[in-house]
């Protein structure tokens, strides 16, 4: 009976530590509460549903994602990946984030997210109408379809779930300021002051926001402008304009300055929606301070050509302009840009990081 006794007590010896060690790991929290991610916006999130679109502002051809996995040109305007695959990825939901209107995506993956987005869309209307990408809107309707198949696949419950766990990623404008005011002569600019557009666009903004949150979204993330002035299409633009810098490839101040101005009204309409909104957070992403520290200490990122893109002169190239039968640079992780408005996958990936440590916090309370 000693035997059996002592034998018994060393089986219990193994075999409880196992036991405690099982239920302590499963009782450990996830690093965040994020399990899908659905976005909306331009070119800097849409990863080709441009593709299903008649419109001029596509990437799905060479050299667009020469260095994505596969080397596929998707339509992702860069050379590789997004800062929404980025986002995927680092949460740990998947590699990448994939197009809505792509119909090699099967239902499955809608349970961890899409994106919606369109290149050279905005918030103003006028501006997706002109570019015929994707309104704002008809990406909401989109996303209504979407919610639409998890329903009927997985049942009114597990659609709930997604859309409450979801992180909702927007950033659009950008085009509305570079074509709809800044450039198309005799368009906006006829009938709006700058302050008076930059308050127009986030009108619409807040009635997107509002409309996402009717819809159960209540983790969201909203990207401001970039230094608009920077970009190589306006820094080439901008040297033909009467200025003290005409014939000079540097920024365009005046729009830089319209850029920080929009930024510090977004800041404030997020800040009055936190409060406005029952039980939302609502993260604001700088983008605009990150991108100008690259362009004017490059060596601190490992970058060296930042006034131009990676494509062609990478001074005008973009969508159709930027194609398989003009060079590009042999290696884009030295550039900023990859085209003449859009970033390289090294500068996006820096820009990942920043989120990861500077935006998820925020909505994960981590």
């Amino acid at each position: 009976m000693a035997h059996r006794a002592i034998f018994f007590f060393f089986l219990l010896a193994l075999v409880l530590p196992l036991h405690v060690s099982s239920q302590s790991a499963s009782s450990i929290a996830p690093p965040h509460n994020i399990s899908a991610v659905f976005a909306f916006g331009d070119s800097t999130l849409d990863p080709g549903n441009n593709n299903a679109l008649l419109t001029f502002f596509k990437a799905n051809h060479v050299p667009y994602g020469r260095d994505f996995p596969s080397h596929v040109a998707s339509g992702r305007f860069t050379n590789g990946r997004l800062p929404t695959d980025y986002l995927v990825s680092m949460l740990g939901i998947k590699s990448e984030l994939p197009a809505y209107l792509n119909k090699t995506v099967p239902n499955q993956d809608l349970l961890t997210g899409v994106s919606f987005a369109s290149a050279g869309t905005g918030l103003d209307d006028f501006t997706a109408t002109v570019i015929n990408a994707l309104h704002m809107n008809t990406q909401l309707r989109h996303f209504r379809r979407c919610l639409g198949r998890i329903q009927r696949r997985f049942g009114l419950q597990r659609a709930n779930q997604v859309v409450g766990d979801a992180l909702f990623a927007i950033g659009s404008g950008t085009s509305d300021l570079i074509w709809s005011f800044y450039g198309l002569p005799g368009t906006r600019r006829l009938q709006f002051s700058i302050s008076a557009y930059q308050d127009f666009l986030l009108r619409n903004l807040e009635t997107f926001v509002e409309r996402l949150y009717s819809m159960g979204a209540r983790k969201l993330s909203i990207t401001g402008l970039p230094p608009i002035g920077c970009l190589p299409f306006q820094v080439t633009t901008g040297s033909f304009m009467p200025s003290p810098h005409m014939f000079q490839r540097v920024c365009v101040t005046q729009q830089n300055t319209d850029s920080q101005v929009y930024n510090t009204k977004l800041q404030s309409l997020i800040n009055r929606l936190q409060t406005t909104l029952p039980g939302v957070k609502i993260a604001y992403v700088d983008i605009y301070n990150p991108l100008m520290d690259m362009i004017t200490n490059p060596g601190r990122y490992g970058f060296h050509e930042t006034s131009r893109g990676c494509c062609g002169t990478g001074t005008m190239e973009m969508g159709p302009l930027c194609s398989g039968v003009i060079p590009t640079c042999p290696d884009a992780s030295r550039y900023v840009f990859w085209d003449a408005v859009h970033p390289t996958q090294a500068t996006y990936q820096v820009l990942a990081n920043i989120y990861e440590t500077t935006v998820l916090p925020l909505l994960t309370g981590s």
